[in-house]
């Protein structure tokens, strides 16, 4: 009886100190981790990257990247609806396969975005690899449950690369864009109607940086900051003074970045707010911070921390509550879904871009 008592008491301790130091920023910052789970378990494919989220009529909707591995054949689009009740049972929104050319193409990156005036969007990539991709969307017009036949992009617009887009006072949907064909390149792409478009040159010349991927932060008067991975172990940024038609000299800011995507937005309040891996080595910690001016940021919440895993390309929203909805890769197998409480958020200092103990 003592013996299993000690056992127990053992077990507890145990259990105690795995637990604490993945839970006790949430408990320090008020519980800003609200709630935890995955989208679907077990996932319809082995693997599985690279999700988007909206908000579309107070519905919550998760799109993703899923097939035997990156860059098979066999990977589609997966999409998954919540209403209320808990997530649906993924289903197939869009594959690669041309009947014309008898072939199929892999496919990449969805991006969901729901205009102010205008049906469910989705935006993803196709074709055999990044260098040589093109821009593909699909519409819909029952929020998520059905969708239309794919349409291909004008040639040289590939769409919101990764983040979501943002949607401008005068209707003008912004995108951030970037090529890999030719060095990592960053542009950013306008639209008001899905038809017509344009686009920047380079905004950051790849001998400075190879960035890709920019995530759009909406500051006042027309000003916009987009930041953006790089393969120079931290993440970039450059300004935009005119609502995004011509933008600055792209800079290094304090914070790093492991060659991994990120993704943030302006808050309500108007804070802004980045979901990111804080760390130059691999993609085992995924991290929170907010700014009130995008320049100095403060730490938020640390989601994930386990080296050796990959918790990776994150999806941040805001939703009509107020409430924060992140969703990220975990481990390539699963895609998670955390809820964030914005008014728990108890920021700490990051000199130099240090992350606080």
């Amino acid at each position: 009886m003592n013996l299993g008592m000690k056992n127990l008491r053992l077990l507890f301790a145990l259990l105690a100190a795995w637990t604490l130091p993945h839970w006790s920023w949430a408990q320090r910052s008020g519980q800003t981790i609200v709630s935890s789970e995955y989208i679907a378990n077990p996932m319809p494919t082995p693997s599985c990257h690279a999700s988007t989220l909206v908000e579309s009529m107070d519905v919550l909707i998760a799109a993703w990247f899923g097939g035997s591995d990156e860059g098979n054949l066999d990977v589609s689009i997966w999409l998954s609806r919540n209403e209320g009740n808990g997530w649906s049972a993924p289903v197939e929104v869009a594959n690669g396969q041309n009947d014309e050319e008898r072939v199929r193409y892999p496919l990449w990156n969805p991006v969901l975005f729901r205009p102010k005036d205008g049906p469910l969007t989705l935006f993803y990539k196709e074709g055999p690899s990044p260098e040589n991709w093109w821009g593909m969307m699909k519409t819909s017009k029952d929020n998520g449950r059905t969708w239309s036949r794919a349409k291909r992009l004008p040639d040289g617009i590939l769409g919101p690369i990764k983040n979501k887009p943002i949607q401008l006072p005068d209707g003008t949907i912004l995108s951030g864009s970037s090529t890999e064909d030719n060095g990592w390149r960053v542009h950013m792409e306008r639209t008001k109607n899905f038809k017509e478009w344009t686009k920047t040159d380079s905004i950051n010349r790849s001998i400075d940086f190879g960035a890709i991927q920019p995530t759009i932060l909406e500051h006042n008067d027309g000003v916009l900051q987009i930041l953006a991975r790089t393969k120079q172990d931290a993440i970039a940024e450059a300004w935009s003074s005119d609502w995004g038609k011509t933008w600055g000299r792209m800079t290094k800011t304090d914070l790093p970045n492991p060659n991994s995507g990120i993704d943030g937005l302006r808050l309500r309040d108007g804070r802004q707010l980045l979901v990111y891996n804080h760390t130059t080595q691999g993609r085992g910690v995924l991290n929170v911070a907010i700014s009130t001016d995008g320049k100095k940021w403060s730490a938020v919440a640390v989601l994930e921390n386990s080296p050796g895993s990959e918790f990776s390309y994150p999806a941040v929203i805001q939703t009509a509550d107020r409430m924060v909805h992140v969703t990220y890769t975990w481990n390539r197998r699963m895609i998670k879904h955390l809820v964030l409480d914005p008014s728990a958020f108890a920021p700490k200092p990051m000199p130099n871009g240090r992350w606080p103990n």
